[in-house]
């Protein structure tokens, strides 16, 4: 009897003291979700292309020398006349001291001439001196003045030749590989840096020769950078007037706006060419999930879990959405996140 009363004031003490507040049960996250739809769009012909520099150039030594200074590296951004590097100039300076000092002994020798002709005149005018004299003073002076001619311009070619000590930027850019150290020997034509101009790229596309009327007809494209996630319009379109014959291909070039960052020779692209419209069903490129060779999406059909079903991509849409051919219809609903979905729906 004693045991159950005692029971009995636990559970009422116990029933009396505050109990800790249960946590709410958390919201299931909603998933986002965009329509299949039938749209009108742009038919397009894609071909594999490469970005390329409009101005592109290697700036090469034209005296002989030792390299004392480099200024930038690969990578560094160079305004239109930094200097870049210094070739050691002190023969230079030597050849340049020497010609005029070649041209002041000529001046000074074209300065005598000129009086001993002018002397000779004056004599041959009181009858002093012979015709002969005074014809062999005036070769002697014009004879002197070719030769302060020729050094001037023999100076002046040693000054040009210094200058070439100090290699400027032709243009502004960046440097994209750097040819030789510091401390190096430079010869005439060794190249030293190649830089290119960021804001002048372009892309060069191989188009067989059946497509460049239905191109050229469309005028207009846009250019995917895969390695970027970057769609591009291009800017111009330029069909080069000449074909392979051995693989019956022309090259039409893109010019891409001048503000594009992050892309740089060489890398790989996909240019696109409208050759018309049509309607076609479009997915959200980001609804779309690939696992090697599978592509699928997830469909959501109200309350109940998504549903993964396979697809089949077509090649129109753009950077946003991508055609389907198969697996979906006209206002279902797909998950902008598959990887989301994938873990709700099990």
């Amino acid at each position: 009897m004693r045991f159950a009363v005692g029971l009995l004031c636990l559970g009422l003490a116990a029933c009396g003291e505050p109990q800790p507040p249960r946590p709410a049960p958390v919201p299931e996250s909603v998933l986002a979700t965009a329509p299949v739809e039938l749209r009108d769009v742009e038919l397009t012909y894609t071909a594999e292309a490469v970005v390329e520099a409009v101005r592109q150039s290697t700036v090469a030594a034209q005296i002989a020398g030792r390299i004392v200074e480099l200024r930038f590296d690969v990578g560094d951004y160079v305004k239109k006349g930094e200097v870049i590097a210094r070739i050691d100039e002190r023969a230079a300076t030597q050849a340049l001291a020497a010609s005029e000092a070649q041209v002041r002994q000529a001046e000074a020798a074209l300065r005598n001439a000129r009086a001993e002709f002018e002397r000779s005149k004056q004599l041959v005018a009181q009858k002093f001196l012979s015709q002969a004299a005074l014809d062999r003073a005036e070769a002697e002076y014009k004879a002197a003045q070719a030769r302060v001619t020729a050094l001037l311009a023999g100076a002046g070619q040693a000054q040009t030749e210094r200058s070439f000590a100090t290699i400027v930027a032709p243009y502004s850019g960046l440097v994209s590989a750097r040819h030789v150290e510091l401390g190096e020997m430079a010869v005439p034509g060794k190249p030293l840096m190649t830089g290119f101009d960021p804001g002048t790229l372009r892309v060069t596309a191989t188009v067989p020769q059946a497509q460049i009327a239905a191109i050229q007809a469309g005028a207009k494209a846009r250019v995917e950078v895969p390695s970027t996630s970057k769609w591009v319009a291009a800017t111009q379109l330029t069909v080069i007037p000449a074909a392979d014959p051995r693989t019956h291909t022309t090259q039409v070039r893109l010019g891409l706006p001048a503000d594009v960052r992050g892309i740089y020779p060489g890398i790989y692209a996909r240019a696109h060419f409208v050759t018309g419209r049509a309607q076609a069903l479009l997915v959200p490129r980001a609804a779309v999930l690939q696992r090697s060779e599978v592509t699928a999406v997830y469909v959501v059909a109200g309350p109940g879990r998504p549903q993964l079903r396979q697809i089949r991509l077509g090649s129109a849409g753009d950077e946003h959405s991508v055609e389907v051919l198969a697996g979906l219809k006209p206002g279902e609903r797909v998950a902008l996140e598959p990887v989301k979905a994938g873990i709700k729906g099990g």
